[in-house]
C-alpha cells in the first residue's frame, strides 16, 4: 500500500511529516530520514487502530 506523505520544516527546525489520506496521522523527526521513519510507524499504528476499531 502506498501513501503520499508531506514534509514541512517547523519553526523549531524539526521536520513534520503528515499523511493526508489518514486524518490525524502526523509525526516528526530531527531530519527528513527520521521524520519518514516515524511517519511509517504512525501509518502502521493508524491502520492497526482503524482495523481494531472496526472489529468492535
Amino acid at each position: 500500500m502506498l501513501f503520499n506523505v508531506s514534509l514541512e520544516r517547523a519553526e523549531d527546525g524539526w521536520i513534520v511529516a503528515e499523511c493526508p489520506a489518514l486524518p490525524g496521522c502526523v509525526s516528526q523527526g530531527k531530519d527528513e530520514k527520521e521524520a519518514i521513519d516515524h511517519i511509517k510507524e504512525a501509518i502502521i499504528a493508524w491502520l492497526w487502530a482503524e482495523k481494531s476499531y472496526r472489529l468492535l
